[in-house]
């Protein structure tokens, strides 16, 4: 299964906001602005997952697809459009696609349908009951997590603050991610919430453990990982 995302997007603010995270989630990512250059790259099959804008130069989205399946390269695409009444959803998922997200949108939803896709396309639908990392175990089912074996007692949102950064480990999780994946906002409330959980959170893990593991990176986010 590849872990090459392309992304086809004329508008510059928001290919450069779904690159860059998308290369902090641990995607490598290729960029294009028309559907003719878009297609050129597509057109070797080697992505796992095309995120595709509707609306674009040279050649719309819908052409690029269109281009795509009929020449049998069936890597799973993603609509992005502004386009979103039932009719535009209808059309996108009638024409190949395998998803269809209308914007404004938020960065986590659009990971989270990626990230469906290259299972579907791997055949793996396992369901993660468990995540792991050096000595940090977290239980989702017995919402339970230990450090080297000792039980440590989280809020609810302290378990999902958790679990984000379970899912990205040894990656840069800026606030942006945090607050669209833990608090589901998609708008920065202007607060130190962030920094009060990451607070406790921080001191409950090293409570059982002389290791640092939640690290702070000055200018970017924070970062689950064995070193600072």
């Amino acid at each position: 299964m590849s872990h090459k995302i392309l992304v086809v997007e004329d508008d510059a603010a928001t290919a450069a906001y779904i690159v860059k995270g998308m290369t902090e989630a641990g995607f490598t990512v290729d960029q294009a602005d028309n559907g003719r250059d878009g297609l050129f790259l597509a057109s070797d099959g080697s992505y796992g997952a095309i995120i595709l804008d509707r609306m674009m130069p040279a050649m719309d989205g819908m052409a690029m697809l269109k281009a795509l399946r009929a020449a049998s390269i069936e890597t799973p695409v993603i609509f992005l459009s502004a386009l979103g009444t039932p009719e535009d959803r209808v059309e996108g998922l009638t024409s190949g696609s395998d998803d269809y997200l209308t914007k404004p949108f938020a960065f986590a939803e659009l990971l989270a349908r990626v990230q469906l896709l290259l299972r579907k396309a791997g055949g793996n639908a396992a369901v993660v009951t468990s995540l792991r990392y050096d000595d940090l175990d977290m239980d989702l089912l017995a919402r339970r997590v230990k450090r080297a074996g000792k039980a440590i007692d989280l809020q609810p949102r302290e378990f999902r603050l958790l679990e984000f950064f379970l899912r990205h480990p040894d990656q840069v999780v800026t606030r942006t991610m945090l607050l669209e994946g833990v608090w589901d906002y998609h708008f920065d409330p202007g607060t130190n919430v962030i920094d009060v959980h990451i607070s406790r959170l921080r001191r409950k893990l090293d409570d059982v453990s002389d290791r640092p593991l939640l690290h702070t990176v000055r200018g970017m986010g924070y970062r689950l990982g064995l070193d600072g």
